[in-house]
């Protein structure tokens, strides 16, 4: 009898304690079971994601133009950059191959470089190419686009100008390039990032862009990209916003490449003061000088002084 009772009393006790595994074991399962589906649910979706937009990318206001479809974002990172302007003030510098040695060389709408290597180099990673310049770029395609097939192109433009539904004039010719270029790295800033760039200008200037007739310049939308994928930047050419109205100033055309051009300064001033449609190059100026304050921006080919900040020129800047 007491063999049996002790039988019993163990046969209890197993019991006891498979009943207190169960639950242990119903959540080890439920744990398993919760992480397997994690794991298909991650991989489902990153079938039906597309692989193009980089999450990681600063980036996201530069779309790939792709036939049929708009394609990845811009994501390029540089340690330095040279901002190469296409003013006169480069005529002389000879700052080739220092430009050309820099990790990555960004320059604007068709500035060439052929003719100009002693001055400007030879390099070039990025351009910045605005709508209005697009034609010039359509004429002599084979250099730009065949020759320089290497060169990842960022264009900017008006919504009337850019829109993809077909009757975006400019995009249209854009999109016949991409198919023409298949590897060619051709890009379009958003419309959302036009507005981030408005906004920009008002938040430094107090003044809106629009209500003041003024349009934003290709070089204003190259130093934000320019900021924002450069750790630190040369701006080479670019003249700081009192410049014009210094005594010794030098007299160059507005662009190195066309010489008989009007001058820098007259060019500047025009636009500063035109009710309508002009660009606020001088204004522009201030802000970069701001923007090099508490950013690593420096300027070459004339060197600033960064003798001011933004809010005297604010006081001054009265567009008629």
């Amino acid at each position: 009898m007491s063999s049996v009772g002790s039988r019993t009393r163990e046969a209890a006790f197993i019991h006891k304690l498979l009943l207190n595994l169960r639950p242990k074991q119903k959540f080890r399962r439920w744990v398993c079971l919760l992480s397997l589906t994690l794991l298909l649910l991650l991989w489902f979706g990153s079938l039906i994601t597309p692989s193009n937009p980089s999450s990681g990318s600063r980036l996201r206001g530069y779309r790939r133009i792709r036939p049929g479809r708009m394609g990845q974002f811009l994501d390029i990172h540089c340690n330095r950059c040279a901002l190469v302007s296409s003013s006169g003030q480069m005529l002389g510098a000879r700052a080739g191959n220092e430009i050309d040695q820099t990790e990555c060389v960004i320059r604007m709408n068709n500035a060439p470089t052929r003719g100009f290597e002693k001055d400007v180099g030879s390099r070039t990673n990025i351009r910045v190419v605005s709508h209005t310049t697009v034609p010039l770029l359509v004429k002599k395609e084979w250099y730009y686009f065949k020759q320089s097939a290497d060169t990842t192109y960022v264009f900017w433009g008006p919504e009337r100008n850019m829109r993809q539904d077909g009757e975006g004039i400019i995009f249209n010719n854009l999109l016949k390039l991409a198919i023409k270029y298949p590897k060619v790295k051709m890009y379009v800033m958003t419309r959302e990032k036009i507005l981030y760039c408005d906004n920009m200008f008002q938040n430094e200037t107090g003044k809106n862009r629009m209500k003041t007739g003024a349009y934003l310049s290709t070089g204003f939308f190259t130093m934000i990209l320019a900021m924002e994928m450069c750790d630190s930047i040369d701006v080479y050419g670019m003249i700081e916003d009192n410049y014009c109205s210094q005594a010794n100033r030098s007299v160059v055309p507005y662009h190195y490449y066309d010489q008989k051009r009007i001058s820098e300064c007259r060019m500047y001033t025009y636009h500063e003061h035109k009710p309508l449609g002009g660009h606020r190059f001088i204004t522009e100026k201030a802000i970069y000088a701001k923007w090099a304050r508490r950013n690593k921006i420096q300027f070459k080919y004339p060197a600033w002084r960064l003798h001011r900040g933004l809010d005297t020129l604010h006081e001054e800047w009265q567009p008629v």
